[in-house]
């Protein structure tokens, strides 16, 4: 019994070079072997079962290594105090976020302008006011927890959230002209080749997680970060509705163009419906907040 468990460990805990090299030489030759149908041959059986040993050898490295490295990554990250920092402290979280959507947020509006322009069409205008709209919340978010730590002052944070809650209202009026676009002039999206696969699983990622952190943000009972949750939850939606004129780039030569301007359209119809309930959730509740605070405070908001 020890024999075999020995001549186990033997075949199967091999050196990382050798793992390294079955990998290679399965995957040529697997590819050498459907390139030239020879998939019913002596040889390709032989090169099944090695390609079965290696993916085994694969996944015994895998479990072998990977949950040291990860705990030695961990305790890396760990040790940096801003990344420590960035894990551990979720205004912190907050604001570094907030930043980066801003400066992204930012970049598309000057890309999508210059395009507007050299290309002289609407398409790209629509976009830009699209994303200049969200640069514009998302600077007033920035500019407050630059001035004031999150959670500080509730008064503050219902006044600033209520205030880009009212402007979440105006991204209909890009995404109308959109639709319009995509609906009239048949405008939309294209991808290239597997790059069409990368977006969608990108997009479907973004929207997972937004939907996640509306929820799992609210036990803080921040405005600020509940309203950059939802900003972030309505980006994500109109990701779904550009995924989905691309979806229909790639995939759609059996849909009938009316079909497809229909589907466009109960998208569209759909996310816009979906950002005026939350804007004005979000309104009326921030008001309504902002006036209870206000009756404690016997009617004075300091």
């Amino acid at each position: 019994m020890k024999n075999w468990k020995n001549l186990l460990i033997k075949v199967f805990f091999v050196p990382i070079w050798l793992i390294a090299l079955c990998t290679i030489v399965t995957a040529i030759a697997l590819v050498v072997i459907f390139l030239n149908g020879l998939e019913n041959t002596l040889i390709a059986y032989l090169m099944y079962g090695f390609s079965a040993y290696s993916l085994s050898i694969v996944c015994v490295a895998c479990w072998k290594y990977i949950p040291g490295y990860y705990r030695n990554t961990k305790e890396k990250v760990y040790d940096n105090k801003y990344a420590n920092r960035y894990l551990t402290d979720v205004a912190y979280k907050t604001q570094v976020k907030l930043y980066s959507s801003l400066g992204i947020n930012l970049l598309y509006v000057f890309i999508n302008a210059i395009s507007g322009i050299v290309y002289r069409t609407y398409w790209f205008g629509i976009f830009a006011v699209y994303y200049a709209i969200m640069a514009v919340m998302r600077f007033l978010l920035v500019r407050y927890v630059r001035e004031n730590e999150i959670g500080q002052s509730k008064l503050g944070e219902l006044k600033r959230a209520r205030v880009c809650s009212v402007i979440l209202l105006t991204v209909n009026m890009s995404l109308s002209g959109a639709v319009l676009m995509m609906v009239y002039f048949n405008r939309g999206f294209t991808y290239q080749g597997f790059l069409i696969y990368v977006v969608a699983l990108y997009t479907f990622y973004i929207t997972t997680t937004a939907i996640i952190d509306m929820v799992k943000y609210r036990k803080y009972k921040s405005p600020i970060m509940s309203v950059s949750k939802v900003i972030k939850f309505a980006s994500a939606l109109f990701s779904m509705l550009f995924l989905e004129t691309a979806m229909f780039a790639q995939f759609g030569a059996d849909t009938s163009i009316n079909m497809q301007r229909i589907m466009i359209m109960i998208t569209g119809a759909g996310i816009s419906i979906i950002v005026v309930i939350m804007s004005i959730y979000m309104i009326v509740r921030t008001t309504k907040e902002l006036k209870e605070i206000k009756e404690l405070n016997n009617g004075k908001e300091e």
